[in-house]
């Protein structure tokens, strides 16, 4: 089940160290590819030569590595992992994870890490129960942490309470879940279509809009990581993806984008539209640049084919089809009279008038209204985050 699955693990200071050498063994044991990184007070509990032997990697300890003067690159860490785990997580490091406190490599790549991170608090029962741990514990996980309850038992202290660190088995079985759930769409083929069209003037010019097709390509990496193929058609973009569920085909005009989508709708189970299709384009194309002259110039524009209208018409039972809208005034009363005229099963609704939403942003602030006239509102997020919560709100509509 782990095979190939890059876990980090972080260990900090505290007895419950040892227990992270049987939780590297297991996952090795399952070919998972496990990195370590383990805080100056862990060095006191476990020998990073021990975990180097388990992990068959080298342990990072320091920003710098050894004499060469070369870094160990935080940023990299938390890019290349599938999942962090940091175990045992003490008091200490809990509290500095709940502020965003950063005084050492594990921490460093806590704040830079794009994967999930799971947690498994160690410490004595009564710095467990303090009121301030909890209210840590509480925080991280509202950052989206996942935290493996501690189990009751002895401790070190000798005293019998909650505190005692989940054993390895228990850990490793929450790893194996986290990856079970990430496979949910496993069975799924699913069609993105993602940013916009170019419809063309002349051989040089173009009318098209300010999509950049990162909300597409990041709802197709995260679903194809859900186990799904991925059928990607994209318009112009800068972006690139690279995954082995994923197939693109690019696209430049509406026309373009209509005949490989309608292609490949009746293979699917899920299609999600995405993509800022021009409404309208030239009546005609000049095949030679129009050359600027005197006075105005008009351009005969006609209506481009409605994808989502047409795929609509064609959905199936058994199909779900998701759809986006863009608008600017009565946005919610908009994006349900487009949810029902187009068939939708459910829609996303971007606002132009939120901050940091919309064209060209990292950001997104989007609403989800759904066939049976539920809705629900999102704060403004990354759109890698928003683009998990579409899946969410998605998949607990197909699995009803």
């Amino acid at each position: 089940m782990l095979k190939g699955k890059k876990i980090l693990l972080g260990i900090t200071g505290s007895i419950a160290a040892y227990k992270a050498a049987l939780v590297i063994r297991q996952l090795v044991k399952q070919e998972a590819e496990v990195k370590i990184i383990l805080t100056k007070s862990g060095c006191e509990f476990i020998t990073p030569l021990t975990l180097a032997t388990l992990s068959k990697n080298p342990v990072l300890s320091e920003f710098v590595k050894d004499e060469s003067g070369l870094w160990n690159n935080h940023v990299e860490l938390g890019i290349w992992a599938d999942l962090m785990v940091i175990a045992p997580a003490t008091a200490n490091t809990i509290a500095k994870m709940a502020n965003g406190l950063c005084d050492n490599l594990l921490l460093a790549t806590y704040l830079s890490a794009k994967c999930s991170v799971m947690v498994a608090p160690a410490m004595d029962l009564d710095m467990y129960s303090h009121q301030s741990t909890q209210e840590n514990i509480t925080r991280i996980k509202m950052f989206k942490n996942q935290v493996i309850d501690p189990e009751h038992g002895e401790l070190a202290s000798g005293l019998i309470g909650t505190g005692r660190m989940a054993e390895p088995e228990v850990i490793v079985q929450n790893i194996e879940a986290f990856f079970l759930e990430k496979k949910r769409l496993s069975n799924k083929r699913v069609l993105i279509n993602a940013g916009p069209t170019y419809e063309a003037i002349d051989p040089v010019r173009f009318i098209g809009n300010h999509s950049s097709g990162k909300m597409g390509y990041a709802l197709a990496k995260n679903i194809a990581d859900m186990g799904a193929k991925v059928e990607l058609v994209s318009g112009p973009s800068h972006l690139s993806i690279d995954h082995p569920n994923i197939r693109i085909t690019n696209v430049t005009s509406a026309q373009e984008m209509y005949e490989a989508c309608s292609d490949i709708f009746p293979t699917v189970d899920i299609a999600i539209l995405a993509a800022a299709v021009a409404d309208y384009a030239p009546a005609n194309i000049e095949g030679h640049k129009i050359k600027k002259r005197n006075g105005s110039m008009v351009i005969e524009l006609l209506k481009t084919v409605d994808i989502a209208a047409e795929l609509g018409k064609l959905k199936s039972e058994n199909q779900f089809l998701v759809g986006f809208a863009l608008e600017t005034e009565m946005e919610k009363e908009n994006a349900s009279a487009k949810l029902k005229s187009k068939n939708f099963d459910m829609i996303v609704l971007n606002s132009l008038q939120d901050e940091g939403a919309g064209f060209g942003y990292d950001t997104n602030k989007i609403s989800v209204l759904h066939k049976d006239l539920t809705i629900k509102d999102f704060k403004l997020k990354s759109k890698d985050e928003v683009a998990n919560d579409i899946i969410e709100e998605m998949v607990a509509k197909i699995s009803d």
